[in-house]
């Protein structure tokens, strides 16, 4: 299985993974023209994708879903309150789950996972690859960990996981104090020092890539994000690599599976092997 991060930020979210049989994508929170130039860049036709998992209906996941499902014939894969805030989806193929849930597409087995974010039956997501068994977790857009989201971490290969935010810049920001409230709270999203936490629990034998995704572009740096979650990370001894994906560039191909299997990465991207 390989995976690419097509783009991660506030302004948008896209990841595309892939087997010799089938591809998806994980949140298309681009618009088509824009999905269509990121994935050229993968080498990969948007003919080509099965389908489009929405882990919620905010703009910079959802934006491009319905528009890509009616052009290219996607399937859409949601909760069913997701699916309610977004009425542009009527004309779309779309599948349901439950929050707590398992569905298959194509060569992909798709574990849903509750999260705690300002949205309507948001979830992470857990892809295996049913030829291979190789497992990426996707968890982003959460305000706080639970025991459900760190037990559906476990035995990953790669993890790519929200680091939105240094909680020094966004003090010192330009956001308002009720902003700063509701990106710190218990449904906005996880600070570096958070996601350094939630990753070095994962840590086994097993995992050799980490991710960082939804970086804020006035809160945040990749540098300071791969540092704060590094330090966690060498306390832990993880032996992968650490990389932040951006907003503007993709990050891949990176090989999901055995340690042995080699890891690519696109090179303009900032990457720190532990």
């Amino acid at each position: 299985m390989k995976l690419w991060v097509l783009g991660s930020g506030s302004s948008g979210n896209a990841i595309l993974l892939e087997t010799a049989r089938s591809r998806i994508l994980v949140d298309a929170g681009f618009s088509p023209r824009v999905l269509k130039q990121r994935l050229a860049v993968a080498g990969v036709s948007p003919k080509s994708i099965e389908a489009v998992v929405v882990t919620h209906e905010h703009t910079d996941h959802a934006k491009g879903a319905a528009a890509a499902a009616r052009k290219w014939g996607w399937t859409i894969v949601s909760t069913a309150g997701t699916r309610m805030m977004c009425p542009d989806w009527v004309e779309a193929k779309t599948i349901l789950t439950p929050r707590k849930s398992a569905v298959v597409v194509g060569d992909f087995h798709l574990e849903t996972v509750p999260v705690s974010h300002d949205a309507n039956e948001p979830i992470a997501v857990i892809v295996t690859s049913i030829g291979e068994g190789a497992r990426a977790g996707i968890v982003y857009d959460l305000g706080h960990v639970t025991e459900t989201i760190s037990r559906a971490l476990d035995k990953l290969d790669i993890l790519v996981i929200e680091a939105n935010h240094d909680e020094g810049m966004l003090r010192a920001g330009p956001y308002p104090p009720s902003v700063q409230a509701r990106i710190r709270g218990k449904f906005g999203h996880l600070s570096n020092s958070d996601a350094g936490k939630l990753a070095g629990g994962s840590i086994h034998s097993g995992l050799n890539n980490i991710v960082l995704a939804h970086l804020s572009e006035k809160n945040n740096t990749p540098r300071v994000a791969l540092n704060t979650v590094g330090d966690s990370l060498r306390r832990g001894r993880f032996k992968g690599r650490l990389t932040a994906a951006s907003q503007g560039n993709v990050v891949g191909p990176i090989c999901v599976g055995p340690p042995s299997v080699s890891t690519q990465l696109a090179p303009v991207q900032l990457a720190l092997g532990l």
